[in-house]
This record gives C-alpha cells, sequence and structure tokens, in this order.
C-alpha cells in the first residue's frame, strides 16, 4: 500500500476557502446536501468524512478516532447560559496524509454547511496534532490512526491484525492523544505510556515518569480493544522499572522505517496585524503599525491577526465583497510563506467574537 502524501501547504488548494469561487455556493445548492439535512437543529456535536469527494455520516462510536489519512468537518451546535439561540462552531480536520482533493473538499462543503446554517456558524481550519483548544473541548481524548477508516481494527480479525504502536500522552490542553506511531524501539519513551497491539497479544507499557492520568487513560483504551475483541485478546501490563532490556515487549519493536517526519516546530515571535483591504481600488493585504487588539480593528476592512499559535480572519461588518469573499485566501497564501503553516485558523465576523473563545482569550479588548 502506497504511503499517503504528507500535508503541503504550499501546493495545497485550500486558497479557495473564501474565494470568488467558494463563495458561489448557494442556499439551493446547500439545501440540496443530504449531510446537512436536519443538522443544527438541536444541541449536540456531529461529525462527518470526506469520501470519493461526498460527505458521509462519521459513526458516534468513532467521535475522537481520526484517520490521518482522512479529512472530516465537524459540526458543534450549542447555546449560551442566558440564550435560547443555537450557535456553531464548525470545523474542517486535515489529517496529514489526507490528500489535497479530500481536504479541499472539506474546506468547500464547510462554506456550503456555514451558508445552510445563514452564514451563524464561526468557521474553523484544524490540522491533526496542532488543533485548537475549542477543537479539542469536544472530546475527552483524541484517537490518531494511520491510513484511512477502511483500516480500522475492528473490521478485521485477530489473528490477522497487522500490530501497531500506540503513544498516549497529555499534553497542555489536558486533552489526552492516542496516536499511532512507529513500532521502533527508539520511539518507546519513558514520559509517556505505550499500547502494543499484536492483534490477540496486548501490552500497556509504562514510563517511568508517566503520570497517572495516562496510565489510566491507556488502561481504558486497552478495554476498549479487549472489547472489540470480543475477550479473545490477552492483555498485559509492563512498569519500565520492573522489566528487564529482553523483554519479550521490546522484540516485538522491530526496525521499521519511521515514515512520520519530525514534529512541527512551534512558532515564536510577536502577533502580526494585517489589513485586507480594496480602499484604494485595488485589494490588497498590508501589515498594520499598531498592537493586535479591539481598537486597532476597523468595521470597514478585513484584518489577518497572527498570534503564532493561531491565526484568525476577522471581518468588519463595512467590509466589501471583494474583502469578505478573499479574506481567507489572503491568509492561506500568509501562512503558507511560514514555518508555522499548521496553526489553526478560525473566521470570526464582528460583533461575534463572543462566540470564538480562542479569539477572546488571544486578542486583547475583546469582551
Amino acid at each position: 500500500m502506497l504511503k499517503g502524501k504528507k500535508y503541503d501547504w504550499k501546493d495545497s488548494n485550500m486558497a479557495l476557502f473564501g474565494s470568488d469561487t467558494e463563495k458561489q455556493v448557494k442556499k439551493e445548492s446547500a439545501e440540496s446536501e443530504q449531510a446537512w439535512s436536519d443538522c443544527g437543529q438541536e444541541v449536540g456535536l456531529k461529525i462527518w468524512r470526506i469520501e470519493q469527494f461526498e460527505v458521509k455520516d462519521w459513526p458516534k462510536e468513532e467521535y475522537g478516532n481520526f484517520y490521518d489519512g482522512d479529512s472530516y468537518i465537524i459540526l458543534n451546535t450549542y447555546q449560551q447560559d442566558d440564550s435560547e439561540e443555537l450557535l456553531y462552531d464548525v470545523h474542517f480536520w486535515i489529517g496529514k496524509h489526507s490528500s489535497q482533493d479530500e481536504y479541499g473538499t472539506a474546506a468547500y462543503k464547510t462554506v456550503e454547511l456555514d451558508t445552510f446554517l445563514d452564514d451563524k456558524p464561526v468557521q474553523h481550519r484544524e490540522v491533526q496534532g496542532h488543533e485548537s483548544n475549542v477543537f479539542k473541548s469536544y472530546f475527552k481524548e483524541i484517537s490518531y490512526l494511520k491510513g484511512g477508516a477502511d483500516t480500522g481494527f475492528n473490521r478485521v480479525l485477530p489473528e490477522e491484525y497487522t500490530p501497531r504502536l500506540f503513544k498516549v500522552s497529555r499534553g497542555e490542553s489536558k486533552v489526552v492523544t492516542v496516536t499511532q506511531i512507529a513500532r521502533k524501539r527508539s520511539n518507546v519513551t519513558s514520559d509517556d505510556v505505550f499500547i502494543l497491539d499484536m492483534g490477540l497479544e496486548l501490552y500497556q507499557w509504562n514510563g517511568k515518569s508517566a503520570s497517572h492520568f495516562e496510565k489510566n487513560k491507556a488502561a481504558e483504551a486497552m478495554q476498549k480493544i479487549e472489547s472489540e475483541r470480543c475477550g479473545r485478546a490477552t492483555s498485559t501490563v509492563l512498569d519500565e522499572a520492573d522489566i528487564s532490556p529482553n523483554h519479550k515487549f521490546y522484540e516485538y519493536l522491530n526496525d521499521e522505517d519511521d515514515d512520520d517526519d519530525e514534529d512541527d516546530v512551534d512558532a515564536d515571535g510577536d502577533p502580526v496585524l494585517m489589513k485586507v483591504s480594496d480602499a484604494d481600488g485595488s485589494l490588497d493585504m498590508e501589515p498594520v503599525d499598531a498592537d493586535v487588539s479591539m481598537e486597532n480593528l476597523g468595521s470597514d476592512d478585513v484584518y489577518i491577526i497572527d498570534v503564532k499559535k493561531a491565526l484568525f480572519v476577522w471581518i468588519g461588518k463595512g467590509a466589501s465583497i471583494d474583502e469578505r469573499k478573499n479574506a481567507f485566501g489572503y491568509a492561506h497564501s500568509y501562512l503558507q510563506k511560514t514555518d508555522y503553516a499548521w496553526i489553526p485558523v478560525s473566521v470570526v465576523s464582528e460583533g461575534n467574537e463572543s462566540k470564538c473563545d480562542d479569539f477572546k482569550s488571544c486578542v486583547p479588548g475583546c469582551a
């Protein structure tokens, strides 16, 4: 099986998101998409996967599981405490081996869903491993699996199952991620917990420095796998300090090539504010010599706000049609020239800032 290409923002068609082409999606077209039928009518989470340019329901029992060869659309419908109005966040999630066609379709369909919901949602772009805090808040844990959804272990007999290694870790967001990694001994380190799935043999390996929270979450993941194997698999819990370097566990960790690149380096530097405007007759994006704050955002234009850990497209109420339609394209073009093209991107309209917690926490002066 050929390995999927890792995402490359420099040859993606993400610039179409929010462009003239995207905005030609009409309400009638959105209403003809069967996937949107009855969505957004009540509080809750809904997830779809892109399959051959089509939007397909993702089973609820799989919520929190994402395959790195796929792209998904996630709609969260919620209400604020003091209101009965339904509010929305819509995300398109890009796996690191998702094809250009898949995440291009996810972007396009996200615009369509936004149109179907009368432009009320806050729109977000998420990249595997670098999701926004609001996205992470939907799940108790997030699992990254290799391949496409059709390779899921619940569709394969355990005696025919391909061995896999998972890393269980808890990041700053407190959300536990279960990530499938290359089955190499050098990947097993003392800071985390690892699950080795050999089909009929399951191992939980607890690193010396792993937290109790990670160990407990790994135990839950082990129980889930055991259940899906109908009790046919045996489980063993190992503590790094109590086993020898020659233990059978290590023998299962071969020297297969690690096909994953190094982790992306965190961006640093001061926040950057840019304005997208056609006030002079031509549409341009220019830097603004001012601090990132609400008082420096003018209603007549669109602004790109780069706070390094996230990027926001802020659309003023008086922005022109061209400014609105091309704002995300400018944001994409800007990001692909950086070393951190993977950061979350959110589109926020003036007056709706309170609906985006990440925006409120990153932009001073936002009530």
